[in-house]
């Protein structure tokens, strides 16, 4: 069956909202239920139409792909579970006054930055329809929310003048976001893109 105008522009949909390879996939499994139809009858418009009916609009099934994304997934979890880490980092750091720590300049600014940003790229990988923006925004979050993670545990562990249940249990939080972002990096980065 040649390509159907029908089905040339669902493709085309799918080109401006997933890579290429993904894409194809889908066009791939469209042309053979197109195919199908057709033996089993249909015009041609007929079968461009079951297939495309079959498949579902382009939009939802790109939305599905964003949704089974590794980053898109990770992305989410931190940003639900943020507010909690924070909350019992802010009461540690409150309660043991690390206001008054000798916190070098470099590793205050870096947590300014870097939280801040790495939250917002954690929202645009939820919130964004685009597959290759939500695994960017997703990765970029990620790794920034680790190294934060990282750099507000040692600052603790080194300024704190005495080892305080808040602070255990907000190091902990932050230990099992970074076990839990750790041991998705692999999936997050080997995720094919292109």
């Amino acid at each position: 069956m040649a390509e159907h105008r029908l089905i040339a522009a669902y493709r085309d949909d799918l080109l401006r909202r997933l890579p290429a390879h993904l894409a194809d996939e889908v066009f791939d499994g469209l042309s053979d239920a197109a195919e199908k139809y057709l033996g089993e009858g249909l015009t041609t418009d007929q079968a461009a139409r079951a297939a495309v009916d079959e498949f579902g609009n382009a939009r939802a099934v790109a939305a599905a792909f964003r949704r089974a994304c590794p980053a898109w997934r990770a992305a989410r979890a931190l940003i639900m579970t943020g507010p909690l880490v924070g909350g019992w980092w802010a009461a540690a750091l409150i309660a043991d006054h690390a206001w008054e720590w000798p916190v070098p300049v470099a590793v205050r600014l870096f947590v300014a930055v870097v939280l801040p940003s790495s939250v917002i790229l954690l929202v645009v990988s939820v919130l964004t329809q685009r597959y290759q923006a939500v695994r960017r925004a997703g990765i970029a979050g990620c790794l920034g929310l680790l190294a934060v993670d990282v750099s507000v545990i040692a600052t603790a562990i080194q300024l704190a003048p005495g080892i305080r249940w808040l602070l255990v249990v907000a190091a902990s939080l932050s230990a099992g976001r970074l076990a839990f972002v750790a041991g998705r990096v692999h999936s997050l980065v080997a995720h094919r893109s292109s």
